[in-house]
């Protein structure tokens, strides 16, 4: 009449499953309870924020309070139990083609359409709010170049707290080469802000270039502050006190622009991603000519009707720009280049050594030197070794070692 020792086992097993199961409600309860908390500490530094007057006199402690906001934020977005997203939650989509574009934007703005008027891929449409519920990949050739193009589903105010799914589909617009950020022509343009606000409060940096701040912690001798530039916008004290709420007692910082308190902190943060963005205008089939004209003067603007496939050409035209992509074309020893199938290049990484390493890793232990025909050459064609620096459409030839 006794149990069996596989019997036994199988009850422990069972036994030691439901505990596991209420450890992690646990600590899911204990988890949502500290996000809650998180965010109306945050709610009460943007409330102070908004009430402090901007001047020389509240400078210092406007920069403790950004400061304090911004590692809130940072708990907000990874939380420091690692916890991590459970399966199924996220949207990992690999990564393919040359360059990743993301579409961002409210529900119902005609990302979908747009997605399926440029690529061969499927995203349901509708005329009712959140038809895209998990994120859709499409890939579009242009220049040659493979580009894949992301509809994600749309975000709500508050998606950077995690509203609406809204950490996912930021969390996937970190990854983008550069975003589409899908307005409705025929809503206010505080859409626009609402959601520049939301990538911004994810670490995304739009159409903006890495601060020019050298910080250095070190073990010792306090803070070294130095500048190359007069500073407007920040002093020694208000720095101090930045460095002082991260706890950061020891480091040289020297700052090489007119940076802000909020510069500081990213360069600090360390987790920021800049990004080019383009402010997608959809629905130019509602509005008048007179507003399309003033459309066509805001900086970072194209309009577009998805629809009926209206100015397409120069929506993709300007992704290629702000892509900043190189077409570098192969030419087989004899023969003539192939002009069909060039190797994409990101501009700031073009060297001969980076084109080889594209096309197979054993190709540079191989590599005795370049013939290049081109823009990036004085004479064509050029021999070149591997830190040679490559221009769009130039022309290479490598040649092996015998």
């Amino acid at each position: 009449g006794s149990a069996s020792p596989f019997t036994a086992d199988l009850t422990k097993t069972q036994e030691g499953k439901t505990k596991e199961r209420r450890r992690r409600e646990e600590k899911g309860k204990e988890r949502h309870q500290d996000i809650m908390s998180v965010a109306a500490q945050i709610d009460e530094i943007e409330a102070e924020m908004a009430r402090t007057q901007k001047n020389k006199a509240t400078a210092k402690h406007l920069g403790m309070l950004k400061a304090k906001l911004a590692k809130l934020k940072r708990d907000l977005i990874s939380p420091a139990g690692g916890g991590g997203a459970k399966p199924g939650e996220g949207f990992d989509v690999s990564k393919t083609g040359d360059a990743r574009v993301g579409f961002v934007g409210f529900p119902s703005v005609g990302k979908s359409t747009l997605l399926n008027k440029l690529t061969n891929a499927y995203s349901e449409v509708g005329d009712y709010e959140f038809t895209t519920l998990t994120c859709v990949p499409g890939v579009v050739e242009y220049k040659g170049a493979k580009l894949q193009m992301l509809d994600l589903p749309g975000i709500i105010e508050g998606a950077k707290d995690g509203k609406g799914r809204g950490k996912q589909v930021i969390a996937v617009a970190r990854t983008c080469n550069c975003i589409l950020i899908v307005l409705d022509a025929t809503k206010p343009i505080t859409h626009k802000r609402i959601i520049e606000h939301e990538l911004e409060g994810f670490g995304i940096r739009l159409n903006k270039q890495p601060p020019d701040i050298q910080f250095r912690k070190k073990e010792r001798g306090g803070l070294q502050i130095t500048s190359t530039c007069a500073l407007s916008h920040l002093d020694k004290e208000t720095v101090t006190e930045i460095m002082s709420e991260y706890r950061i007692p020891n480091a040289d910082i020297c700052f090489r622009c007119d940076a802000t308190a909020d510069d500081l902190i990213d360069i600090i943060e360390g987790n920021r991603v800049y990004i080019p963005c383009i402010y997608v205008l959809n629905k130019i089939d509602s509005i008048t000519i007179e507003e399309l004209d003033v459309m066509y003067h805001l900086p970072h603007v194209v309009p577009i009707c998805s629809q009926h496939g209206w100015n397409l050409d120069e929506l993709l035209d300007r992704v290629w720009t702000y892509l900043d992509l190189v077409r570098i074309y192969t030419k087989p020893r004899g023969q003539i280049p192939d002009y069909t199938a060039p190797v994409i290049l990101k501009s700031d990484r073009r060297s001969i050594e980076v084109f080889c390493n594209k096309i197979h890793r054993a190709i540079l232990r191989q590599l005795k030197y370049a013939w290049v025909w081109g823009k990036s050459v004085k004479h064509n064609p050029q021999k070149v070794g591997k830190d040679h620096v490559l221009e769009d459409e130039d022309v290479v030839q490598l040649v092996k070692r015998i």
